[in-house]
């Protein structure tokens, strides 16, 4: 560790001097940030000890503060785990005291769990930094080492933040009978310098990124590993004894590594799970409302709860312990719907390994561990796929879980494996189906409602909703069936099918709609898009990132205006119809037995927009825009 030490202190005062000639230039160079980073690096070492692979991780951090109000950013954190054991750290603020350097030790650190949304393993501990004496020109410093346990699981390198960059590197040293593999997205202008030197029998591989720019943060963005640029590190294979050793590099060798986790999985028969399997399906005759029923029997007994420690991250528990414990992970679910499959005597239920959605790679493209950090079970029905993911209470049988549309599943048959795509669900499943009757009384319009959530739609709102109190979910519910204006006042409301999964979760409504109306001598307006899908959903021209949808909607409405007595139709606004590759919409106005009907039919077809999407996307919201904004005149008599 000192000789570690010993090379980053000789990068560190390399760069002092110049970070303090040059803080007023930082401060011109970047007026918006309060801090700014000289160095983000990162080193492995790879060799072979006692016949395995040992791999060490050095990081270095350093960072200048700009101006005043950068000194209330005195924390720093790095991670750890028991798959990633924290070897040493090190600590200190520089300041300038009489023209020298002065190195103030952090005395004051906190271990914290860390919070994270993986759910392959949750045991990761923080190490919070806490850094004393800072002041414009003051350096925050912090290096650490932790050894990787396991070499399949090593980390991806990131080039970027939330602060801009002078200078991020990743090295690594291994002798030479390892070989190294590694994958870098998101350069498309190969602006990451790269470089393979030899020293003292060693390759030293070298990626650098100059003067990087802060990550910009965007509203619907798919994630940061689609937008930051990164390099993913594997090992290849090594030599030992004159023997070639495979670690990674292709699906085969990861699917055999995964298999190490599985294949002594629920190979005991639990005489209770197997009773309680037999008698939620004991009355169903296929094979398909047997999975169903477990399925569900699942989602209601089993809690989610991520409670991973070390390679509990990756081996699914038995089926016998779930049960008793009832609840688990997502490998801990998919365990215990294959186990009661098989008790069902229903063939073809598989646990699966896939990514979430916040992951951008390919199996093809980078089969390593990093391509995945969900479980679940899979039922091959016929050339369908059922994909079961219990860890979201309310979605249905027969769609996948919201967040892994679109992603692909690996899992195994034996001793071969598959791959297949998980589709993305189309809008038409997730409809929103409204009936809306309006009249005009005075000066307001008086109304009731229907409105009908399926798939995603109903999911997503029931879990929103969940066990609130009356109050919180009175003024959900009223978010939820808001029209017109501010002025919208829901009375009372119902509703249907909380409990069945296979029924569309259903509203009804009553309500009123003051200061709607405009009057001008005789003449009233009215406009009956009292919803405008979509119309906010302008894309800035600046915008970076792709813009994703977190699923697909089909709005199916229709407005029903019942004609005053007294009035007739000046102006009926003229049918609109659209349909390109993002969305298909019709508008459909009809009078008919002394009503007017607004049919309203506006569904999506593309999950994710790509830049090149952007200007005809606008354009389309703005079509939609200009005949949302056409009004209905009566004449009163």
């Amino acid at each position: 560790m000192k000789k570690i030490l010993l090379l980053f202190f000789i990068v560190l005062f390399a760069f002092m001097g110049n970070a303090q000639n040059s803080l007023e230039e930082y401060k011109k160079q970047f007026p918006d940030f309060n801090e700014l980073v000289l160095n983000d690096i990162q080193s492995y070492e790879f060799s072979i000890e006692s016949d395995k692979i040992k791999v060490i991780q050095n990081n270095h951090y350093e960072s200048l503060i700009l101006n005043e109000n950068g000194i209330l950013n005195n924390k720093e954190s790095f991670s750890y785990s028991e798959l990633v054991k924290l070897q040493s750290y090190d600590a200190f603020t520089l300041i300038n005291d009489n023209g020298k350097e002065k190195r103030i030790k952090v005395t004051q650190t906190n271990e914290i769990q860390s919070t994270q949304s993986a759910v392959f393993y949750d045991d990761v501990k923080q190490r919070q930094l806490i850094f004393p004496n800072l002041e414009a020109g003051a350096r925050k410093v912090y290096n650490y080492q932790t050894q990787i346990e396991d070499p399949f699981l090593l980390h991806k390198f990131i080039f970027g933040g939330g602060l801009p960059i002078k200078n991020s590197t990743l090295e690594i040293k291994t002798e030479k009978n390892i070989n190294i593999g590694f994958k870098i997205f998101n350069d498309d202008s190969n602006l990451i310098e790269f470089s393979k030197t030899e020293k003292k029998g060693k390759w030293i591989y070298k990626w650098t990124l100059k003067d990087v720019k802060p990550v910009k943060l965007e509203g619907n963005s798919p994630g940061f590993l689609y937008i930051v640029p990164h390099i993913n590190i594997y090992i290849k294979d090594y030599k030992l004894n004159n023997q070639k050793v495979t670690v990674l590099g292709d699906i085969n060798n990861l699917f055999d590594y995964y298999k190490g986790f599985t294949k002594n999985l629920n190979q005991t028969e639990d005489p209770a799970l197997k009773a309680i399997t037999l008698k939620i399906t004991e009355n169903l005759t296929n094979d398909d409302d047997k999975v169903k029923s477990i399925f569900y029997w699942v989602k209601d007994n089993i809690k989610y709860i991520a409670f991973e420690y070390g390679y509990e991250g990756f081996i699914p528990r038995e089926a016998s312990l779930i049960c008793e414990r009832k609840f688990g992970d997502c490998k801990d679910m998919a365990s215990i719907i294959a186990a009661m499959a098989k008790y069902a005597n229903v063939k073809n239920v598989f646990i699966s390994w896939i990514g979430t959605r916040d992951i951008p790679y390919s199996y093809n493209e980078l089969p390593t561990p990093a391509v995945d950090n969900h479980m679940i079970a899979l039922y091959k029905k016929g050339e369908e796929y059922i994909f079961l993911d219990a860890t979201d209470k309310e979605t249905l049988y027969g769609i996948p879980t919201g967040f892994i549309q679109g992603k692909e599943a690996l899992y195994g048959d034996g001793d071969s494996y598959k791959i297949i795509s998980v589709p993305i669900v189309p809008a038409e499943k997730n409809e929103i189906k409204e009936q809306v009757k309006i009249s005009i009384e005075k000066d307001k319009l008086v109304g009731s409602g229907k409105i009908e959530f399926n798939g995603y739609n109903r999911s997503r709102i029931l879990s929103r909703l969940g066990d609130s109190t009356n109050k919180i979910k009175f003024e959900m519910i009223k978010s939820l069936v808001l029209k017109g204006n501010n002025k919208f006042n829901l009375k009372e409301y119902t509703e249907e099918n909380i409990k069945d999964r296979d029924k569309p979760y259903q509203i009804d409504y009553n309500f009123d709609l003051g200061n709607y109306i405009i009057r001008v001598d005789k003449e009233m307006y009215i406009n009956l898009f009292l919803d405008k899908p979509l119309e906010k959903v302008i894309i800035e021209k600046d915008r970076s990132s792709q813009f994703e949808f977190e699923h697909l909607n089909y709005i199916n409405s229709q407005y029903e205006l019942e004609i005053p007595k007294n009035c007739t139709v000046k102006y009926l606004p003229k049918n609109f119809s659209l349909d390109n590759n993002y969305i298909k919409a019709d508008f459909v106005y009809e009078i008919k037995n002394n009503k007017i009907f607004l049919t309203l039919q506006l569904k999506q077809k593309k999950l994710m927009l790509d830049k090149a999407d952007f200007e005809l996307w606008n354009k389309t919201i703005k079509d939609l825009k200009n005949n949302y904004s056409d009004t209905l005149i009566l004449l009163e008599q």
